[in-house]
């Protein structure tokens, strides 16, 4: 075994949009991404809706934040907010 292989992570990460912050310490993450067609080659934009637990309630709707899985926090819950990537710009 390398050792690279020895550093690589076991946990998925994903990169997603904040839409909702409404719950308490936790946030509904919007994750896109794009798959090619299996007949046409035609790439579409497929979207999945996260419940993302944020234990500090300072995220807002725009935010860029990468989530990553971890143990079921509740019957919906089972990512966490890793970091914030870009802050949403207020208008």
């Amino acid at each position: 075994m390398t050792q690279e292989n020895q550093n690589t992570s076991l946990t998925r990460t994903l990169v997603g949009k904040v839409v909702s912050n409404k719950m308490q310490k936790t946030v509904t993450v919007l994750v896109e991404r794009k798959v090619k067609h299996p007949l046409y080659g035609k790439f579409v934009l497929v979207s999945k809706k996260y419940h993302v637990h944020s234990e500090t309630n300072d995220l807002t709707e725009g935010d860029t934040v990468e989530i990553a899985e971890t143990r079921p926090i509740s019957k919906t819950k089972s990512w966490t907010v890793t970091k914030v990537l870009k802050k949403a710009e207020i208008i």
